[in-house]
């Protein structure tokens, strides 16, 4: 039997303040200790910290600080031979020890953790926000945390956008920034109270991407064009379309797909994406149509092996850091040609991989599908999420229904 780890709710004393103490609870044989997280909430906030989705900066922060209490701990359980508390204690303290005390440092023993997971693309992610964040620091001192306030994120934002970077990209280094400040804090480097990403103080921008997706006429010029078999480009289109047709599946997904994913009719598999989350993830199910198999047919590694990689853009036993650059040169290769074969077919849109998976759920959409099966094709957990990638109806369709607040004048 393994211990457990979850979270009590201290109500026995309130502090001056209203709140009470939140406290991590660790349970094995039927004992149960507890330990201090230094956070307090009041009653209202407990509670909304408990919701699975909280919409409040500061009650989802929180809840990812707790996250990231429960996720140390259960690191320490795991790594123990044989559980006991006192060893639990020990190495669980000891870990809080070990950690750097300025930004880059945690940073850098971030990374070192998630490349050690084999989570090489993420690792790369975090390593971008350092490296931004760094030119911004431009200084020989390290980046403290008490450096981090509102002024200091506005002017990185700033800065970002005079260098010709999006506010996607600001967002999304901002929060890897805004997940080491919260490591921060649980390791007692970094001062809660002067937490500056919450709704009063600094709020990180959410960009709004531009829409990507095709009408179904562009992906008609597409799917007949004439490319010379067997050549590059040939492949480059069939496994663009390849994604499209198979509910927008991304290309890393697509390099892992093995044979043994297909059978019944279906290719079934678990986003790469979504795989080490701690939510109980569905299986992503996609009817084989006769497209889906000519090019499975066509372009599949043969042999055909049951646990083989259908495309061949994988091999077998190869590092983290590796899978990422051959994935990355697949996708730079399907973009290089499906960016000519628009141009040829004067489709007036950057068309990439990412295009298909917008494709899909918008040409969905447009068809009357509703959108808790588009969220379901996606493998998306929240329909939220799903909404973002739908695209607006096409031009055609607005003046159709434009026409219907004039329909009087028809039955003239």
């Amino acid at each position: 039997m393994s211990a457990t780890v979850n979270f009590y709710f201290d109500t026995r004393k309130q502090k001056k303040d209203g709140t009470y103490p939140v406290k991590l609870r660790i349970t094995y044989q039927r004992q149960q200790r507890y330990y201090p997280t230094e956070i307090s909430l009041t009653d209202v906030q407990w509670d909304k910290v408990c919701k699975p989705k909280p919409r409040e900066d500061f009650i989802r922060d929180t809840k990812a600080l707790l996250d990231s209490f429960s996720n140390r701990a259960e690191r320490v359980i795991k790594n123990l031979p044989v559980f006991s508390f006192d060893e639990f204690e020990n190495r669980y303290a000891g870990e809080s020890r070990a950690k750097p005390d300025h930004v880059f440092a945690l940073f850098d023993a971030h990374i070192t953790q998630l490349k050690s997971e084999g989570r090489a693309g993420t690792a790369d992610s975090y390593q971008c926000a350092a490296n931004a964040l760094l030119a911004y620091h431009a200084r020989k001192t390290p980046l403290s945390w008490s450096d981090i306030t509102p002024q200091w994120l506005k002017g990185f934002e700033q800065w970002m956008l005079t260098k010709g970077r999006s506010i996607t990209s600001v967002g999304i280094y901002l929060r890897s920034l805004r997940t080491i400040y919260n490591q921060a804090i649980e390791d007692g480097v970094a001062d809660r109270d002067a937490y500056p990403f919450t709704k009063r103080r600094y709020q990180i921008p959410t960009g709004r991407n531009v829409k990507k997706a095709l009408t179904l006429s562009d992906i008609e010029k597409i799917y007949h064009y004439p490319a010379e078999s067997m050549s590059a480009e040939d492949r480059a289109r069939d496994l663009w379309l390849f994604s499209y047709l198979c509910n927008g599946m991304n290309p890393k997904d697509m390099a892992r797909l093995t044979y043994q994913q297909i059978s019944g009719g279906h290719i079934r598999f678990v986003r790469a994406k979504t795989e080490r989350t701690k939510r109980e993830v569905k299986s992503i199910a996609v009817a084989i149509t006769d497209d889906v198999q000519r090019i499975i047919d066509k372009w599949g590694k043969k042999p055909v092996r049951h646990s083989s990689y259908v495309f061949g853009i994988l091999t077998p036993g190869i590092t983290a850091e590796r899978e990422m650059a051959l994935i990355k040169q697949f996708v730079k290769t399907i973009n290089k040609y499906i960016r000519q074969i628009a141009e040829v077919v004067k489709i007036d849109k950057d068309v990439t991989t990412y295009t298909a998976r917008h494709s899909f759920s918008t040409v969905l959409k447009r068809s009357g599908a509703p959108i808790e099966f588009i969220s379901e094709s996606l493998g998306h957990q929240d329909i939220r999420t799903t909404e973002s990638y739908l695209d607006s109806f096409e031009d055609d369709v607005k003046r159709q229904y434009a026409n219907v607040l004039t329909g009087f004048k028809n039955s003239k």
